[in-house]
């Protein structure tokens, strides 16, 4: 009856503030207020990115936000970005590039065979970029967690070797250390702390990292723990194994740096040489000749 009372008193009115005093008196004037005080990314703009975001996760496959899911775990941004918005955001750069690619096929007018190579191929790289971003960022979170796994186990063993326990330990190398790794033990460390059993969470840390040297460390302790064996001889055992795998592993790379060299070297440096060493000769020869 209100709201009839209402509509014919304000018959006059400008329909976007009688829709206004609707709503102001569903919600509540405070309500209202509050909800207008609100900056318009967080009043308008969220809202609409919410239903986007509920519209792709009914339209993608659940598959492949898994794979996205565990990519994005791997590479440590599983608290920051979700399988939804990363998805969201693969679309709209493929639109954007698709867009660029019809105005740059209106504007420059090419032949029919670049034209097509133009729609498809840069909707295809706007598609394709993100995940290789992502796959990047998981590669290098793995090669940064190989490296410090070496130098992170000896502070581990030192820290139990002098009387500390398993968990104070991690906790000694969590403050020392700003790394990835780090970050992962300190997350196992809260995770044991919330009442999480030691083998769940490590079990959890194996499955966020999936790098084969840590996962072997953690089949190692979880063993140790289970028989009753010194975790500080497996840490330091451990240790040794890590450092002779990391000095493998430079050698293995100063190995493959002369193949990689020959590259740039039969490309960009020995046609310079050839024509320093060649070039006085051919104008000596030249000369000679005339």
């Amino acid at each position: 009856m209100n709201v009839i009372t209402k509509h014919f008193r304000h018959q006059d009115q400008d329909a976007v503030e009688y829709l206004q005093e609707l709503e102001a008196d569903e919600l509540g004037v405070g309500d209202y207020e509050a909800r207008l005080a609100q900056p318009f990314l967080t009043r308008i703009v969220k809202p609409m990115g919410e239903r986007g975001l509920k519209a792709i996760n009914g339209l993608t496959p659940s598959s492949y936000l898994d794979s996205i899911h565990k990519k994005l775990l791997l590479a440590g941004l599983a608290g920051t970005v979700r399988a939804e918005e990363f998805v969201t955001a693969q679309g709209i750069l493929t639109l954007l590039m698709g867009i660029a690619a019809v105005a740059l096929v209106l504007l420059t007018h090419p032949a029919s065979n670049k034209a097509i190579l133009f729609l498809v191929l840069l909707p295809t790289m706007g598609a394709l970029f993100p995940t290789a971003w992502l796959n990047r960022k998981v590669s290098e979170r793995k090669l940064s967690i190989l490296r410090d796994l070496p130098d992170t186990l000896d502070l581990l063993a030192i820290s139990v070797e002098a009387g500390m326990g398993f968990e104070g330990a991690l906790e000694v190398v969590c403050q020392n250390f700003t790394s990835p790794l780090a970050d992962e033990f300190s997350r196992t460390l809260r995770e044991m702390e919330l009442g999480l059993p030691r083998r769940d969470a490590f079990q959890n840390l194996k499955r966020r990292t999936e790098v084969p040297e840590l996962s072997n460390f953690v089949l190692a302790l979880l063993q140790a723990d289970a028989l009753g064996i010194p975790i500080g001889r497996v840490l330091k055992t451990q240790a040794a194994e890590m450092r002779n795998k990391r000095r493998q592993w430079a050698r293995e790379k100063a190995g493959k740096l002369p193949v990689k060299i020959m590259f740039p070297l039969v490309c960009f440096i020995f046609p310079a040489v050839l024509v320093i060493v060649l070039g006085p000769a051919g104008s000596s020869i030249s000369k000679a000749l005339r």
